[in-house]
């Protein structure tokens, strides 16, 4: 072999390294480099997606009632390349559903070439989904949409879902990661065409959504939302808000504004009803407030309850103004601080907050949470305008201890009360039931969201505030309220109302109060924003819907038992007429009257709890209660002989007071 061809075998087996190190190079690239691009690059030619959620979780009030729930509708999609250009389909779609127009539908699959919405939310007869599932190209997904059976009820709280169901307003926006749950990719094939061919399976998606329970009562909900109505177009105002709040847990039982909208119309209302202004929109309190006043000067050991202060004839002069009572005629001189709270005494109030000075004041305030978010499950609620000064003018302290130049929302005050009604124990309001783990708590903001429930007042401070709230019921400015057998503990509020100017026009008509003697004590806060009709005063305004809504509660077997007051009961008789059990019980004798045989099981119908606990007590007796209010019927009968394993069981029935 000569050197010349010697050369060209090295020249062509160069070459052909160099050429397989090329295509090596390559395959290299393309297996591992340029792998992902191109394997995008295919699936982008033959595979779709289309993101679906769950059906939404619902939302029950605290028996299980639902309050907002789904309906199923249907959605229709195209794939304009699955029907091979056959344009009679769309028109036989438009036949079988007259709400899709056939011209709208082909100006939508003219713009877009793939997976086209052509029809959302449609109610269908099982007829036409049959009828369209023959549609080739055409497709049709079940869609669960959003429905509110209650319509107005908790309109406010609950909120609204929009076209995509994801929450737009209330617990529909705030609970909107639980209530929809996570989305699912449905997946598939399509061929050279663009029909599909095959469909992935995919995870169940009914498991993934949760259901929320609250802590409303879908009647006691109800029953306020009707009296509040009734109270705001009886006189003639603006708006009206009304709360009810568990003292001992801090839960929730009814909260609502007037005027409302309905959620399952939205278009149709208007952005002012639809928000939950007892949460997000703050006022001036009014009287109502000089219970912290005094709260605080109880707390700072300023003043005791029958502490006397001089009320200067109705009229004091405090930085250059006339600070005055409600009506002129009141021209109180001494007056305990029990006084004071009876009467309304702006003037009194006055005095203790000198007293006591801003910095106490400001510090019992700010315990209760004024000024601060309750962390209520609301979006948008307001903190309220609350001065973060170390002193402020002997007017502005003035007018801070009877509510005035200070602004606070329904659901704090709503709050703060029920802290004396649960002994001077404080619990963060609350919509949501305890014990749902799916649902995530809010992030809090302050010590009192931190804690949930924190002591504000000590338990001698809680009880002589509810002795003065009830003397003003009894005997003070707040006798509408009055329930008969029931001591109720409230106080009025009458403020100026602020227009848009900084000024004063008008007033917000309020009642604050609860039951006293119940073994489960609730608040029920009511105000009416601008009466014009009918008088403006708390007394007369909101006293009468807190009475109404009270005696509900009490009276139609809620789950918060009834107890006569025992006092009353030690010394009258009782004049009930028909029992639900058509027992008559005409002048039954008090416990306090009656003599008990040791050894035989005693009549205890006509009772009260409180009675036949006492009895029980004293007799070692076993009882078993159910219902409220007096004894309806007993088993065993009375007379017969005890034993140490008899149990006793009482039925309780609320009496027909005339």
């Amino acid at each position: 072999m000569n050197r010349v061809e010697k050369n060209r075998i090295i020249f062509v087996f160069t070459c052909f390294c160099l050429f397989f190190l090329f295509v090596l190079g390559k395959a290299f690239k393309v297996q591992l480099i340029d792998a992902g691009d191109l394997i995008g690059r295919a699936n982008s030619q033959f595979l779709r997606q289309a993101t679906i959620y769950p059906k939404r979780g619902n939302i029950y009030d605290r028996e299980g009632s639902a309050l907002a729930l789904n309906v199923q509708t249907y959605s229709i999609f195209t794939i304009p390349k699955a029907t091979n250009g056959d344009k009679s389909v769309y028109k036989k779609l438009s036949k079988i559903i007259p709400e899709i127009s056939y011209r709208e539908t082909m100006n939508i699959i003219t713009k877009r070439k793939r997976f086209t919405w052509i029809g959302r939310k449609l109610r269908l007869s099982k007829d036409q989904v049959e009828q369209v599932k023959e549609l080739k190209g055409i497709f049709i997904e079940g869609v669960p949409e959003r429905t509110y059976p209650n319509h107005e009820l908790l309109a406010q709280t609950l909120g609204f879902v929009g076209l995509d169901n994801s929450g737009l307003a209330g617990l529909e926006h705030l609970y909107d990661k639980e209530l929809r749950g996570n989305p699912v990719t449905l997946k598939y094939t399509i061929d050279n065409k663009g029909r599909p061919i095959k469909f992935e399976s995919h995870q169940d998606m009914t498991a993934q959504a949760k259901d929320i329970y609250l802590t409303i009562d879908k009647d006691i909900q109800s029953m306020a939302e009707k009296y509040l109505k009734e109270a705001v177009i009886k006189h003639s105002a603006d708006k009206g808000g009304v709360g009810v709040i568990d003292a001992s847990t801090g839960e929730i039982l009814a909260i609502a504004n007037y005027p409302t909208f309905d959620p399952n119309d939205v278009k149709g209302s208007s952005p002012e009803h639809r928000k939950l202004a007892f949460a997000t929109d703050p006022f001036e309190p009014g009287s109502a407030f000089k219970l912290f006043t005094v709260g605080s000067a109880f707390e700072h050991k300023v003043a005791k309850i029958d502490s006397n202060y001089y009320c200067e004839q109705g009229h004091m002069k405090v930085d250059g103004h006339i600070i005055s009572e409600a009506e002129s005629h009141e021209r109180y001189e001494w007056l305990s601080v029990a006084d004071i709270i009876k009467f309304s005494s702006n003037v009194g109030t006055t005095k203790i907050a000198f007293d006591l000075t801003f910095p106490k004041f400001k510090e019992t305030l700010k315990t209760l949470n004024f000024g601060e978010k309750t962390g209520i499950e609301v979006p948008g609620e307001s903190r309220g305008i609350f001065t973060e000064a170390e002193n402020v003018t002997p007017l502005s302290l003035s007018n801070m201890s009877f509510g005035q130049g200070i602004a606070v929302t329904g659901v704090q005050m709503l709050a703060a009360y029920a802290a004396i009604a649960n002994g001077g124990e404080y619990n963060r309001p609350t919509l949501i039931k305890k014990d749902q783990s799916h649902v995530a708590e809010l992030e809090p903001e302050n010590e009192h969201q931190l804690k949930k429930k924190m002591r504000v007042f000590s338990p001698k401070t809680s009880e002589d505030l509810t002795s003065a709230l009830v003397g003003a019921v009894e005997k003070g400015t707040g006798t509408a309220a009055q329930i008969p057998h029931f001591k109720i503990a409230g106080k009025t509020a009458t403020a100026q109302r602020v227009d848009r100017n900084g000024g004063y026009h008008g007033y917000v008509s309020g009642f604050i109060g609860f039951p006293v003697n119940v073994d489960r004590r609730f608040v029920i806060y009511v105000y009416v924003d601008n009466p014009k009709t009918g008088g403006y005063y708390g007394g007369a305004v909101a006293a009468p819907v807190f009475k109404n809504l009270a005696q509900y509660i009490l009276y139609k077997n809620k789950d918060i038992s009834k107890l006569a007051d025992s006092e009353e009961n030690a010394n009258k008789d009782f004049d009930l007429k028909k029992i639900k059990n058509n027992i008559d019980i005409v002048q039954e004798k008090s416990a306090a009257t009656r003599v008990y045989d040791p050894n035989s099981v005693p009549n205890l119908v006509g009772l009260d709890k409180i009675s036949t606990t006492n009895i029980a007590t004293k007799m070692n007796l076993h009882l078993i209660h159910k219902g409220m209010g007096v004894v309806s019927s007993q088993y065993p009968a009375p007379g017969t002989a005890l034993s140490a394993d008899l149990i006793i069981k009482l039925e309780y029935s609320p009496p027909n007071y005339e």
